[in-house]
């Protein structure tokens, strides 16, 4: 109609038909942009007559043209807008290269004799990243309603069966609140010197009756085992109005081999750690008060000196426990014979916690450590200790909580998982609460509940690898990669490759819920 209106075609002619809406229907398009150009040629000049016009061949060749310039349009738009969903997908998957297939249908689609072709070339053009497919649907609007309500079908049983898996790890507000019972009464059984070899709670006293009030001042040496590193620290009190602690330290590994050996191996290569910081720290020969935090389960008689009742966090030297760690210690020091500590205190990783920020706010009463493993202390008030001389005061006792559940108290919340882990452990039977909530299991647990959900073919599409079914590939700190809120599901992709799955976006959502619930039921 604006060419003819100036004058460009039709000799400047319009006819009420061609005036009126709708009267040029899309399925002309196809018929005039046939490939054959005589055949769209008089194709163009029968719908143009059927519109009352008397078109010349310039005036059919213009329409033609039209045609082909309108098509061609909307095939591009339509391209740049795919190609931001393709890009879109491709950076949800963090792929360098995204292989894709797109299920096309439409009137237009299908039946253009060029739009189709266009569209795809197109489409490589803009995201020459992505290897595209285009798969025409067959009946896709009735077919595709039918496949949508079996794909709905599939996943919500998959979601069902998975839900059921995961049910047995949720804990309800009142076995949260049973949990909270047995503890009290473990922790009053562990308290009485009748009761105290009746629970697994053993609160331990720690022989530490104050917690700090500020005005502590000087140097102290410090030692902190507890997993398998081991600091040395060197800590400046410095007392008044803005009271102030500097701190220096140096990390150690400690290997497996060591952790496991014998109990000489062990404290030997304690000591040699520590006079490495000391030669560090230009102190050779230097005599400081000694503190020493081992965060393994001690009976303390005195502030100087630990009983081990047992190791826990994969350690097992030999010939320790039943000792004190403070004369294996200076045992290793005497063997090493290049310097001399002034030995203080030994105390637990909870209670050097606590102590730490009691010093920063005189309000902090109990000490807690979620880490390699589990445990609290709390300020006790000494009339409650049987186990000690004297009722006036307090004292921090050391609850040694990781063993809950040692006696059974907790069988009836223990899954099939928990049980497993238990019976792969260096010590099964015991530190159960522990297997339940630190970080040494935490991995393990959902490596173990990701397996049975393949094998049920719930995930993965119910493929297995060797590197899944291998005992810690899958790490606690894992667990925190794939929770973050942002790039969670990015991680997960690369963390379930790695175990040489290729999961699908679901496949990487499961796993992330996996990973909330456990980390849930633990803290």
């Amino acid at each position: 109609v604006k060419l003819a209106r100036d004058q460009m075609v039709f000799q400047g002619k319009t006819t009420p038909e061609l005036l009126t809406t709708g009267c040029f229907s899309t399925s002309y398009i196809y018929t005039i942009e046939t490939d054959k150009d005589e055949e769209g040629l008089a194709n163009a000049e029968k719908v143009l007559r059927d519109l009352g016009l008397n078109p010349s061949a310039d005036d059919c060749k213009a329409t033609r043209r039209v045609c082909q310039i309108v098509s061609t349009r909307a095939a591009r738009l339509c391209a740049a807008a795919l190609a931001a969903v393709l890009r879109q997908i491709r950076d949800n998957k963090a792929a360098e290269r995204l292989r894709i297939t797109i299920g096309a249908d439409g009137s237009v689609y299908k039946t253009h004799p060029e739009f189709s072709r266009r569209l795809q070339k197109m489409v490589r053009r803009l995201v020459p990243d992505c290897d595209v497919r285009f798969l025409q649907s067959q009946c896709g609007s009735g077919k595709g309603a039918a496949m949508v309500t079996a794909v709905a079908y599939r996943l919500a049983a998959q979601q069902a069966e998975r839900q059921r898996i995961l049910d047995t790890l949720r804990l309800s507000r009142e076995q949260l609140l049973e949990v909270k019972r047995r503890m009290t009464e473990g922790m009053v059984l562990g308290l009485s010197k009748q009761t105290h070899e009746q629970t697994s709670v053993k609160m331990l006293p720690t022989y530490v009756r104050s917690t700090p009030d500020g005005t502590e001042n000087g140097d102290f040496l410090a030692l902190d085992l507890g997993g398998s590193s081991f600091r040395v620290l060197l800590v400046r009190l410095r007392s008044g109005k803005r009271h102030k602690v500097d701190m220096h330290q140096k990390i150690y590994t400690i290997p497996q081999e060591t952790m496991q050996g014998t109990g000489e191996e062990l404290f030997d290569h304690i000591v040699q750690c520590i006079a490495d910081f000391l030669e560090y720290m230009g102190m050779r020969g230097a005599s400081l008060p000694l503190g020493f935090t081992f965060s393994f389960p001690c009976n303390q008689t005195k502030l100087d000196e630990g009983i081990l009742l047992k190791w826990t966090k994969g350690f097992k030297a030999s010939d320790c426990e039943g000792k004190d760690v403070v004369m294996l210690l200076k045992e290793a020091v005497r063997r090493k014979q290049e310097f001399d500590l002034n030995f203080v205190a030994v105390v637990n990783d909870t209670v050097g916690t606590m102590m730490t920020c009691g010093y920063e706010d005189p309000k902090c009463e109990v000490g807690l450590i979620v880490g390699t493993g589990t445990n609290a202390c709390y300020m006790e008030e000494l009339r409650h200790i049987d186990l000690v001389e004297g009722d006036e005061g307090r004292m921090c006792v050391n609850t040694e909580w990781g063993a809950f559940g040692d006696d059974g108290r907790l069988e009836d919340i223990r899954t099939e998982f928990d049980r497993e882990i238990d019976r792969g452990s260096l010590n099964p039977g015991k530190q159960l609460f522990e297997k339940m909530i630190s970080g040494m299991y935490m991995g393990e647990l959902v490596r173990l509940i990701l397996v049975k959900m393949a094998r049920e073919g719930l995930l993965f599409e119910g493929r297995i690898t060797p590197e899944l079914l291998t005992k810690g590939t899958f790490e606690t700190k894992h667990i925190s990669a794939i929770e973050k809120s942002k790039e969670g599901l990015t991680r997960a992709k690369e963390i379930l490759a790695r175990l040489g799955v290729e999961p699908s976006t679901d496949d990487c959502i499961a796993a992330q819920h996996v990973c909330a619930i456990v980390s849930h039921r633990s803290a």
